[in-house]
């Protein structure tokens, strides 16, 4: 999850990441040609109830997806940095302000887990 801070900011910014990360991995596996399929989809997160809620969509994918089954196992994610306080590049005051306790976020992430899981569910038999 990004939040601009100028206009097209996050356009910009992904736009630099994908064509460099193609850059290295073409010239490295000595092929030509794009990696990803399509453009990015955004969507403006307009309140706080949305914003903790995305968050937990975020954070609940690897267990959604079947990757872990424990989401302190996923190393990819920015979720230890909310839950425990782990370092990281992230800015999470906006988040934890809403959360009296790094816990509640905790129970409130992990309370969807089913929900998530449910939903994958449905979208495969829906397709």
């Amino acid at each position: 999850m990004l939040k601009q801070v100028k206009e097209n900011g996050i356009t910009i910014f992904l736009s630099k990441i994908t064509n460099s990360y193609t850059k290295y991995f073409n010239t490295k596996y000595k092929r030509i040609g794009p990696l990803f399929q399509g453009t990015f989809k955004a969507v403006r997160v307009q309140d706080d109830e949305q914003l903790i809620h995305t968050s937990r969509y975020i954070h609940l994918n690897p267990l959604t997806q079947y990757l872990v089954k424990n989401l302190r196992d996923y190393q990819f994610s920015s979720y230890l940095e909310y839950v425990e306080d782990k370092p990281g590049f992230c800015k999470k005051d906006q988040i934890l302000l809403i959360f009296p306790l790094r816990n509640h976020m905790l129970n409130f992430t992990l309370d969807q887990e089913d929900y998530g899981r449910a939903i994958k569910t449905m979208k495969q038999v829906w397709a």
